[in-house]
């Protein structure tokens, strides 16, 4: 069964905060960006600054295969969308969470 669920960005910190762990595979699309990968890590914020929430990524995609670091306070306003399978297994539809970013429209943000 696939989830499908809609989240504010803040509310996609709360998520990857709460619900990604190492090993998860996690595909994320900001901007004209699209990262597929395994999760190899997680730094949580600076108590004193707020600042962070890093995921390192394996990349598993077909032309490139490398690690990169995702810091999603930075990202969170262009994620578009965030495919989350915690089993670790990319092809499991079961458990795989479909989560797409809450768009406003310049007359609805505050």
């Amino acid at each position: 069964m696939v989830k499908e669920i809609v989240l504010s960005p803040d509310e996609i910190i709360e998520y990857i905060r709460t619900e990604v762990k190492v090993n998860d595979v996690l595909e994320i699309a900001y901007n004209r960006v699209f990262a597929p990968g395994i999760v190899l890590g997680i730094t949580p914020e600076d108590e004193e600054t707020g600042e962070g929430l890093r995921v390192g990524l394996a990349l598993t995609g077909e032309i490139l295969s490398d690690y990169v670091e995702v810091d999603f306070h930075r990202l969170k306003d262009d994620i578009l969308e965030i495919r989350h399978n915690p089993t670790g297994d990319k092809d499991d539809e079961e458990h795989l969470i479909i989560i797409e970013a809450e768009m406003f429209d310049n007359m609805d943000q505050k």
